[in-house]
């Protein structure tokens, strides 16, 4: 349920962050939202009476930089180059990254039949990116790349924190937003820009994101981050691009090509099969213990 609601979530803020730079400079937004989703969940941690104590503050600020100011840095910069529905798939290129970094980093082997999914789903983001049109932006593809690897370093140094000492999620989640907002709110007072329009269309779009993109949404990837391997988690997400793209055609008029629509299939093939080895991968882990309990 946490990967479906992140992917209708996650998916549907492509098209809503696009609207948000009509309103606001892209480093002043990004460093807006990221405000805004720490004091929720800084408000949640009173509310619920759990610690907001710091820990591991050198940790914390590195995943902080990486996985937030570094990572919105170059998204929001991505939208203001290119479409927000390509800039969302060139994101989540993540898994590729992730599958790199996790068997030497963490440990995390990787066998042939999820190799099969992770080929599949991957196969469909090269069809939508394609990297063979030269006729796109391709600072904008730049951009979303290096976004992706951000995030992706940032995802294995939440997983190596988390196996190195106890830590609240919502507290880790918050303390890693309200530090990743600094260099973003500098960066909107250095870079020479219009000022931001405060209206209630924006108030509105930022409330949303902040809350639900934002708060919500970072600490349900750090909670799937921490129940299940990193590779596995950064593929499960790949439902959110296919949501970005189809809510960025219908609402932005952005048009439909035969890539686009072939990638998706092969996305959602690719998913399906990663839910069936994991279906299937459970029942293993089950059937020995029903045995031996009858």
């Amino acid at each position: 349920m946490a990967l479906i609601a992140l992917s209708l979530f996650w998916g549907y803020t492509w098209v809503l962050t696009k609207q948000a730079l009509a309103y606001a400079p892209p480093f002043a937004f990004a460093a807006h939202r990221c405000v805004g989703g720490a004091w929720v969940l800084f408000l949640a941690l009173g509310v619920l009476g759990r610690p907001v104590r710091l820990v591991a503050p050198g940790k914390t600020l590195a995943i902080a930089l990486v996985n937030v100011a570094a990572y919105l840095i170059f998204q929001t910069w991505a939208l203001v180059e290119g479409g927000a529905g390509k800039t969302a798939v060139l994101n989540y290129t993540m898994p590729f990254w992730m599958l790199l970094m996790a068997w030497p980093l963490l440990g995390e082997r990787i066998r042939l039949p999820q190799w099969m999914a992770a080929f599949c789903a991957l196969a469909g983001l090269t069809l939508i990116i394609e990297p063979w049109d030269m006729h796109t932006s391709q600072l904008s593809k730049f951009l979303g790349l290096a976004g992706a690897v951000c995030w992706a370093v940032g995802s294995v140094l939440v997983k190596r924190l988390r196996s190195q000492c106890e830590v609240d999620l919502i507290s880790l989640t918050a303390w890693q937003l309200l530090m990743g907002a600094v260099p973003l709110l500098l960066l909107a007072f250095l870079v020479p820009d219009r000022p931001t329009a405060w209206s209630a269309t924006y108030v509105g779009i930022l409330s949303f994101i902040s809350i639900v993109s934002t708060a919500l949404c970072w600490w349900l990837w750090t909670y799937i981050l921490d129940r299940v391997p990193a590779w596995q988690a950064s593929l499960s997400v790949l439902g959110a691009p296919v949501v970005a793209l189809l809510s960025s055609r219908w609402l932005l008029g952005e048009r439909f090509q035969v890539a686009e629509v072939l990638g998706m299939l092969l996305i959602g093939v690719g998913l399906a099969l990663l839910t069936l080895l994991g279906w299937m991968a459970r029942r293993r882990v089950r059937s020995p213990s029903e045995r031996g309990d009858n």
